[in-house]
């Protein structure tokens, strides 16, 4: 379905084929059709095996891929998603990765998916990949492993930390290589961005399902509203306490830090009946915001947690190091675009140069700053 988006909206299936073509050990050919699903019209790419080869582990499956002539940035993201598979699958069936063999995966249409996927999201230069919940769909599946519930249990794994839903008729709306695929290419999962639309297609997929059409839609546009600011998409974590030691905040918020939070402040508040708190704030990837939802509740006295997930607007930064009088300093630099917005010479170089030689710590963010300033303006 996402290649038949892809088609959709006019990408050339003529070089797909003819780039999916250098794997060597996979024969198929490729077929798009326009066809409808309910009242929409798509495409439908289907790929024809003319020989199946039987399983394959992660190691084939990355040889076939490696000595390809497709570009090196689909390789890579290929490979990524082959990787991240076998992790999911090695998990459900309590294995080591590298003894997973695929079947369903492991088969041509399934390689022809993923790396033809991989080939389009690389080739169209897509800054952002961004994604609707999804649709796991429910009930049973019949498997190589026999009869599964929906989401397949590799499919509930790839998609955690990820907004899901279920709803619709019965059935698997969201495969494993589905899952693998948009869990690995989307930069967030929510509502769609401010964006101009320049083209919209719809991929069709083979069943026609009752009360929705089988369809993904791709649209592909220009971000508006925002100019050259970069975006993503975090998850803020917070609590409210008024229980606990002072010390301890100190503590915690290093704990967080030491596991990726990309901030962590307190806020005075005030709470009911007039007491004093804290309101302890937490700014997370939407990759490890359980574990630091888990870091508060153990090592604070609350007793529970607020979670939202926000869009987060920031600069281009990059880090440079610059020589002072007195020793080397790390310096981030923030831009808009091509314009620099700010010099932020790092704290903790500037304070251990201060205390190694007795001099007040303005002075050497001062230095590093101008010397900055002079590397950045050439």
């Amino acid at each position: 379905m996402i290649l038949g988006a892809f088609a959709d909206i006019g990408f050339d299936m003529g070089r797909l084929e003819e780039l999916l073509h250098t794997m060597d050990g996979i024969s198929f050919k490729l077929e798009a059709r326009k066809e409808r699903r309910g009242d929409i019209s798509g495409t439908k790419v289907t790929v024809h095996p003319e020989k199946e080869e039987g399983e394959r582990n992660l190691a084939d499956i990355e040889r076939l891929i490696e000595g390809s002539g497709i570009p090196d940035s689909a390789k890579s993201l290929s490979i990524s998603i082959f990787r991240r598979l076998a992790e999911a699958e090695a998990k459900v069936h309590g294995v080591e990765v590298r003894d997973v063999h695929f079947h369903e995966v492991g088969a041509v249409d399934s390689i022809v998916d993923i790396v033809g996927a991989s080939i389009c999201f690389t080739e169209m230069e897509l800054k952002d990949v961004w994604s609707s919940p999804i649709n796991v769909g429910g009930g049973y599946i019949s498997s190589e492993h026999g009869m599964l519930p929906v989401p397949a249990p590799a499919t509930e794994i790839l998609l955690l930390g990820i907004p899901t839903f279920s709803a619709g008729p019965p059935g698997e709306l969201t495969t494993p290589t589905g899952a693998a695929i948009i869990s690995s290419v989307a930069r967030g999962f929510g509502r769609r961005p401010p964006m101009r639309a320049k083209a919209c297609g719809y991929g069709l997929g083979s069943a026609e399902r009752e009360g929705i059409p089988n369809a993904l839609r791709l649209t592909v546009g220009e971000r508006i509203g925002e100019g050259d600011v970069g975006s993503d998409q975090v998850v803020v974590i917070e609590a409210n306490i008024d229980d606990m030691n002072p010390e301890i905040f100190g503590y915690v918020s290093e704990m967080l830090f030491s596991k990726g939070a990309l901030d962590v402040f307190l806020t005075p508040i005030i709470m009911k009946k007039g007491r004093p708190g804290t309101m302890i704030s937490c700014i997370a990837d939407p990759d490890n915001f359980e574990e630091l939802a888990k870091l508060i509740l153990t090592e604070t006295t609350t007793l529970g947690v607020r979670m939202r997930e926000m869009r987060r607007m920031k600069l281009d930064r990059e880090t440079i190091e610059v020589e002072t009088r007195w020793g080397d300093v790390r310096v981030k630099i923030g831009k808009l675009g091509d314009k620099i917005t700010s010099i932020s010479p790092e704290y903790e170089d500037c304070r251990r140069i201060a205390e190694d030689y007795g001099i007040p710590i303005g002075e050497v963010y001062e230095e590093a700053r101008i010397e900055a300033w002079r590397i950045v303006k050439g």
